[in-house]
């Protein structure tokens, strides 16, 4: 009973870290070196069943319906609250709001955590994508009416490389920036500004 403790709270710890790596996909060697899964999927469901912890699965396929393609093997974990995660990370308001280069990393984290308490209010069913071998990755994916691959940016980053390969393989995605930048209708993509993101889940397409 007290090695399940101590590998819940290993795990709780390591959620931070993982979260500012560019690659969000959680890796067991990350928390022990040579990690399994079979050693930390009862923490991990533990964390989940007392509410603290967000698991959110990879799919291998942006297509309805999502739930048929996803990979049980990858997953990201996220924090269950915005305050909770700045608390672990001991990061000042100032440090998150202001322009700072050397919290670049984190300012990230923090806006992915925000925005994804925003769509789990909605939608339960919460995704991302990542292509094999590629740095191709689409922070968020829903499915409601239609399927929406997302992309988060803590500034105003008009760049949405990876949102325009997979809208070019299946023209019928709905793809959506949330950043810092104004709302914004495009050909193929709608910009929502990071302020709007409850109410852009009021009005997407049930």
């Amino acid at each position: 009973m007290e090695r399940t403790v101590f590998q819940e709270l290993i795990q709780w710890e390591a959620i931070p870290s993982q979260l500012a790596k560019e690659n969000k996909k959680f890796i067991y060697s990350a928390i022990k070196k040579g990690g399994r899964a079979k050693e930390f999927e009862n923490a991990i469901q533990w964390l989940m069943d007392a509410g603290l912890v967000y698991k959110i699965p990879r799919v291998s396929k942006i297509e309805k319906p999502l739930k048929f393609y996803e990979d049980f093997d990858a997953f990201k974990l996220f924090i269950v609250d915005l305050g909770l995660l700045g608390a672990m990370v001991q990061a000042s308001p100032k440090d998150v709001l202001v322009n700072n280069n050397a919290f670049t990393e984190y300012k990230g984290s923090f806006t992915e955590q925000y925005v994804l308490q925003e769509l789990i209010t909605f939608n339960k069913n919460v995704y991302y994508y990542s292509k094999e071998n590629s740095s191709l990755e689409i922070d968020f994916i829903i499915q409601k009416e239609e399927v929406y691959p997302i992309e988060v940016k803590a500034e105003e980053n008009l760049r949405s490389k990876s949102l325009k390969t997979v809208y070019d393989v299946n023209s019928s995605l709905m793809p959506c920036r949330f950043s810092m930048t104004d709302y914004r209708e495009q050909d193929w993509m709608t910009n929502v500004p990071l302020y709007f993101a409850w109410e852009w889940m009021k009005t997407a397409k049930t």
